[in-house]
């Protein structure tokens, strides 16, 4: 989810990392045993005068399958099921008005599972986590291609996904 994101004007930080869980500082290992509550995440920072927040989130159901309730792709478990944490109640609302866009839009035969949550503490993964695209580029690429994910984003988005 990092590469969408990433070297974009207006996108300061990406960080990946696990929220919404009960346990401090989790491990990868313990985040995907589904058993800390916790999501695969990234944090984003971005300067709103030149990336906006509704552009966040056109990019993120881009990379997605929003109707997936048990996970993405290969990647199945709650800790791989998909979410948008906000901050304060514009982007609350805002990504309330851009699921419904999405949802009325009929691009997606079923319905959208993805929820919109409340952002809690944040904890970055760890180093070889992050930037994985950049440090793996062909792990990276075979597991995008191979994972259904490439195909899914051309089928729904076409030249248009990121």
């Amino acid at each position: 989810m990092v590469k969408p994101f990433d070297e974009q004007p207006g996108i300061i930080k990406v960080v990946s990392g696990y929220t919404g869980g009960h346990k401090e500082n989790p491990t990868y290992e313990e985040v995907c045993s589904d058993k800390t509550g916790h999501y695969e995440a990234v944090q984003i920072t971005f300067d709103p005068t030149l990336f906006s927040y509704e552009r966040l989130l056109e990019i993120y159901w881009q990379q997605i399958d929003p109707t997936d309730e048990g996970g993405q792709f290969y990647d199945r478990g709650s800790s791989y099921q998909t979410a948008i944490f906000y901050h304060n109640e514009d982007q609350k609302q805002a990504a309330e008005k851009s699921k419904k866009k999405l949802e009325e839009s009929g691009i997606f035969r079923k319905p959208i599972a993805t929820k919109i949550l409340q952002a809690g503490v944040f904890f970055p993964a760890e180093d070889y986590h992050q930037h994985f695209y950049k440090k793996n580029p062909l792990r990276y690429k075979s597991y995008h291609t191979g994972s259904g994910r490439e195909a899914f984003t051309k089928k729904y988005w076409g030249e248009r996904n990121g």
